[in-house]
């Protein structure tokens, strides 16, 4: 019977949530049956429990497995949990009609309203995100944010084995994960579940593009915006233009885009994207250091900023004149060299030089930081030169893009237990450390060996995981905080100033 009981509390929480309406009740757990193999339902069940949606879902799902109606892969798991909360959710056109009824009453309405839905539908994964470690650690650029990403399980050997085989099908669709035709996709082996997934219809720069949150939110409303044409990332102009009429639409959001080459670029570069959301990350709370102005935009205010990575800063309240600007400077930077400080635009004919673009509206006016990009590789850092090097790869070894060049670390799993495993180390306790941390815990252990304590010893262990976090971040910066470097970031300044 508990699995009648926990059929009528997913269908009494969905009308909680606002998902249905009361009227909706019979036809939504008809639906949620069939979804179960199951044909029939008592007379009376009575609802025994508080849990929420996610925890519902899961025992739903559990219960198919038992029964051996699905089997036990992650991914038929997912797929069936997305099919029953798809029961709850409106059609994309619905979703639309209410999103931009709201945005007439103002943005952050119709964005509320979205996030409450994504949320609710199980679309974030509220309950899997709740397990990541987060914390804010304070360094001389501000409070960096930590992330040690727990969301995502594991999957199994069989899991494994038949993505290996669904490879070799040659299906081809959706292109890849970020592609409009996701939108209510019941997903396979190897391809995310997304029945009940919906997205936003917008318009940039006279395109189609598409609003959506990402399933596992690393900050608070953690959106990504796509291109209706699958189509390679590219930093152009046009980039500037849609970034800054997406943050005109929706002050109250932040946007960027990674960066178009590989090493310095995100981990997808097949298809046009941004990322934004409502928060506010430490490189925009980071002050200006050297202020210039460039001759044929004065209406333009241009700074460098204080941050472990090179960012030129411009703000003005002519959308059309920053825009000229930044493909200005996004153009000169494409082809500087300073072999002074190791930045070569070109190998031949492969351009190594670029920009990680994030926009936001800051009283009144529309602002830009330009974080340059060099993504050469050499004997000495096959990984790249701007990029995490060897020391920093026990922490951080993957591409630096556009959230870890905002401020927030997002951390491997392992480091769970394994600076748990360095805590103990560091206590003197019987530990399984692994190999690549002991010469950084023995140098913790040289250095702060009297502040030492059980108490004290996870709050020492994170603040010295956000110090590599912004060693990893002075890495991938092309112009170092030394005195060098900062010389050689003012001579581009200066150029652009004089072009």
């Amino acid at each position: 019977m508990r699995i009648y009981t926990a059929v009528e509390e997913l269908v009494q929480q969905g009308i909680a949530a606002e998902l249905i309406q009361p009227e909706d009740k019979v036809y939504a757990r008809n639906q949620v049956l069939s979804k179960l193999g199951l044909d029939s339902f008592p007379e009376e069940v009575e609802c025994e429990t508080d849990k929420d949606i996610p925890d519902l879902v899961d025992e739903l799902v559990d219960y198919a497995v038992r029964q051996e109606f699905i089997p036990d892969l992650f991914d038929k798991k997912e797929i069936l949990a997305s099919q029953i909360m798809n029961v709850f959710m409106p059609r994309p056109s619905e979703v639309n009609r209410e999103f931009y009824h709201r945005y007439k009453i103002n943005p952050e309405n119709a964005t509320d309203y979205f996030y409450r839905l994504s949320q609710n539908s199980n679309y974030i994964q509220t309950k899997r995100i709740a397990n990541n470690i987060s914390y804010k650690a304070s360094t001389v650029y501000g409070e960096l944010d930590i992330t040690i990403n727990l969301s995502k399980p594991e999957k199994d050997p069989k899991q494994i084995a038949l993505e290996k085989e669904m490879k070799k099908t040659g299906v081809n669709y959706p292109k890849c994960l970020l592609c409009v035709e996701n939108e209510g996709y019941a997903g396979r082996i190897g391809h995310p579940a997304r029945s009940n997934h919906r997205m936003i219809r917008m318009e940039l720069a006279k395109e189609d593009w598409y609003f959506q949150f990402s399933p596992y939110v690393y900050y608070n409303e953690h959106c990504i915006v796509l291109s209706g044409e699958h189509r390679d990332m590219k930093i152009d102009k046009g980039t500037f233009v849609r970034l800054l009429e997406f943050v005109e639409q929706f002050p109250h959001y932040f946007i960027g885009s990674n960066a178009d080459l590989p090493i310095v670029g995100g981990s997808i570069l097949t298809h046009d994207h941004y990322q934004g959301g409502n928060y506010e990350f430490a490189m925009a709370k980071a002050e200006e250091e050297y202020i210039f102005t460039m001759e044929d935009y004065p209406g333009v205010h241009a700074a460098t900023v204080k941050w472990p990575m090179s960012v030129i800063r411009l703000r003005s309240e002519n959308k059309t004149e920053l825009v000229e600007a930044a493909d200005f400077i996004l153009e000169t930077w494409k082809s500087y060299s300073d072999d002074s400080v190791d930045i070569e635009a070109y190998t031949g004919e492969t351009r190594h030089n670029t920009i990680t673009p994030i926009a936001r509206m800051r009283d009144g006016h529309y602002e830009l930081d330009l974080v340059l990009r060099n993504n050469r590789t050499t004997a000495q850092y096959p990984m790249g030169i701007f990029h995490p090097h060897a020391d920093v790869h026990h922490i951080k070894k993957e591409n630096i893009g556009l959230i870890e060049v905002m401020g927030l670390a997002v951390l491997p799993a392992r480091l769970k237990t394994e600076l748990l495993e360095v805590e103990k180390f560091l206590l003197g306790k019987e530990n399984d450390i692994a190999g690549y941390h002991l010469s950084w815990a023995e140098d913790m252990k040289a250095k702060l060996s009297p502040e030492l304590s059980e108490s004290t010893v996870e709050g020492i262990v994170r603040k010295e995981v956000g110090d590599k976090f912004m060693r990893v971040l002075e890495d991938a910066g092309v112009y170092k905080r030394d005195e060098a470097g900062q010389a050689a970031f003012r001579r581009f300044a200066d150029l652009l100033a004089q072009a």
